[in-house]
């Protein structure tokens, strides 16, 4: 038994970052590697998430994508709960109306009816996009352990991103805390899978615990990451009532933005809504803190903080 979780953590790195085969630039389906730096951070870069379930005004498919084209989105990611299923084939054709690109779909963690329902979906509709598939678990405990975990969840995931190969969609696996959603996991399974159409999509929301390393983790994710969601971060917030704030309004967001930027990254950018406020509002409150922050980054000076619409400190859920 493993009790040192740091020195253990330790060799999960050094085994995990040793060899990985990286997908090639632009093999996986959302991956832009040629996109100009100075484009990373624009609209047409950028990608709502968490706004079907989430959103005080229940919108459905016509309305939701009307709201995403007057904020000037080009791009959705479509999250739902069993409720929104039955009009999923009428977001495809309200998105398609309006110019914006589906660019992922949350899926299930399996091949249940939910997973073959969407799958079927996208091949009727001929829309090729992410799967993102999230998982759990506590921490491994020993070597033996953490490379059981692996395989286990390489082969969960080989039989999603075998199907979505026929129809020519990518996995994207999604860091929603626990075991699975460690970095080196990830990597670990994408390793374990050497898929062409496997990668990641990180989430802000859910790293808080990756601060102290974010900028080193990023530089090895990224060779498979197909989208970064971003967020208001403040240390231990996902402790502490702050868990999903608005851009601007994080102490860690100026310097977390500088990272993706230097790194080379040039994937879509992911912006959040995940309250239960008005999901417009929510989304043009980090809009507005993008547009506050971004100029920062070359060194001039900020104009006046934004003051978010929604609560900066939703309740506790």
């Amino acid at each position: 038994m493993w009790s040192n979780k740091a020195c253990f953590r330790c060799a999960i790195l050094a085994l995990t970052f040793g060899g990985l085969l990286p997908i090639a630039a632009g093999q996986a389906k959302g991956l832009a590697a040629d996109r100009p730096q100075g484009d990373l951070f624009a609209r047409d870069n950028l990608l709502a998430w968490c706004i079907v379930p989430f959103d005080a005004k229940r919108r459905g498919p016509e309305e939701r994508a009307a709201m995403l084209a007057r904020l000037g989105f080009k791009h959705f990611a479509y999250d739902w709960r069993a409720e929104h299923l039955p009009t999923f084939p009428a977001e495809i054709e309200a998105l398609a109306r309006h110019g914006i690109r589906l660019d992922a779909v949350w899926f299930s963690s399996g091949l249940d009816k939910d997973g073959r329902f969407i799958l079927d979906t996208l091949a009727k509709h001929d829309v090729k996009t992410q799967l993102w598939v999230t998982g759990g678990g506590e921490p491994a405990t020993s070597p033996e352990e953490q490379r059981r975990r692996v395989t286990a969840e390489a082969a969960r995931i080989r039989s999603i991103a075998e199907e979505a190969a026929k129809i020519d969609c990518t996995v994207g696996l999604y860091n929603h805390g626990g075991w699975f959603g460690e970095p080196e996991n990830q990597l670990a399974v994408i390793e374990e899978l050497n898929l062409p159409n496997v990668g990641i999509v990180y989430n802000l929301h859910h790293g808080h615990d990756h601060l102290d390393r974010f900028a080193a983790a990023l530089a090895q994710m990224k060779p498979h990451l197909l989208a970064l969601n971003l967020n208001g971060m403040v240390a231990g917030g996902d402790r502490r009532n702050q868990k999903i704030l608005p851009l601007g309004q994080g102490d860690f967001d100026l310097s977390l933005l500088k990272a993706i930027r230097d790194s080379g990254y040039r994937g879509l950018i992911g912006i959040l809504g995940h309250t239960m406020d008005d999901a417009e509002q929510r989304l043009a409150d980090n809009l507005d803190g993008l547009d506050w922050l971004v100029p920062q980054l070359d060194g001039k000076a900020p104009g006046l903080k934004p003051r978010p619409r929604t609560d900066a400190t939703p309740p506790k859920r």
